[in-house]
């Protein structure tokens, strides 16, 4: 079985929910206090032992390039200034992974943004991971680490999911459920957005798989939707009513930073255990809630 070493990041989208922020910032980069956002799922493939990350981008979005390239106009700066913290944090983008990238041209669906990292991938299983999605392990191995462990156990296609709360699972990708061993789920397929009275499970769809390369022709032959996008979902679906793929519940703390009150929820958090303002924004909060 191949080593999975290669990871997709699909961040063409306009980021609309964030308007006007997004008009000229991708939403990739807004900072989860002092990080971009993209830089935190970035660092979590790298520990995870990806060594390739293919970037998709849309139009607009050169500043992702420019974030993960040298600088060496910034960093002479920073040396004159003897900031050699912040010098060695800057340089060290550069070196965190190989990194590629490719534009999609149309804005035609997670499906198509996937099957554009075709050449990249090759016939190797590879991670997706979609660049608004957040998780937090602490101490623990990220989360992306723990789905490349179910795909080495397993050889199947393996979806991220958690289970949430019944008015939460509704605004995700739904597994239709089949056998349950630990946290592994034999998934019979999924279901976008279902009303309650129609959850099958409350197995919620993540923003995180380790794929199989067979999942290209797949894509190439799944219909569009009645919006003209191809959904990965779709692909997926399909691919667990065949040749099989399982859901895997993962330990963390997931922040949706494409939503509003997700992304101000992490930057709490992240400042709360952040080394610089952590005690100062603890004791801000505990002074506001009394006000509240």
């Amino acid at each position: 079985m191949k080593k999975v070493r290669k990871a997709i990041i699909p961040c063409a989208g306009f980021g609309t929910r964030f308007l006007p922020a997004t008009k000229a910032i991708p939403k990739e980069m807004l900072p989860i206090v002092d990080v971009p956002a993209l830089q935190l799922i970035v660092e979590e493939c790298v520990n995870s032992g990806i060594t390739d990350i293919l970037i998709i981008l849309g139009k607009n979005k050169k500043c992702i390039e420019d974030h993960f390239d040298i600088s060496p106009d910034l960093e002479q700066l920073l040396k004159k200034g003897n900031k050699d913290v912040s010098l060695q944090i800057i340089r060290s983008l550069s070196n965190m992974a190989n990194f590629f990238y490719v534009r999609q041209r149309e804005m035609n669906g997670s499906g198509m943004a996937v099957l554009a990292g075709e050449a990249f991938v090759g016939n190797e299983p590879f991670v997706v991971v979609y660049g608004d999605d957040i998780v937090y392990s602490g101490d623990g191995k990220p989360a992306i680490g723990q789905l490349i462990d179910a795909y080495n156990n397993t050889g199947k296609t393996i979806l991220g999911a958690q289970t949430v709360p019944p008015e939460e699972a509704i605004k995700y990708g739904v597994v239709v459920p089949g056998s349950v061993k630990g946290r592994y789920t034999d998934m019979k397929g999924i279901i976008e957005k279902p009303s309650i009275d129609e959850l099958p499970s409350c197995l919620a769809s993540l923003g995180r798989y380790v794929i199989t390369p067979d999942i290209f022709e797949i894509l190439r032959n799944t219909p569009p939707a009645s919006n003209g996008e191809v959904y990965l979902t779709d692909a997926i679906n399909h691919m667990a009513k065949t040749v099989g793929v399982y859901a895997y519940d993962f330990e963390g703390i997931r922040y949706d930073t494409g939503d509003k009150f997700g992304y101000i929820q992490s930057n709490i958090e992240y400042g709360l255990r952040h080394n610089e303002i952590g005690a100062e924004l603890a004791a801000y909060i505990k002074k506001l809630a009394k006000t509240l």
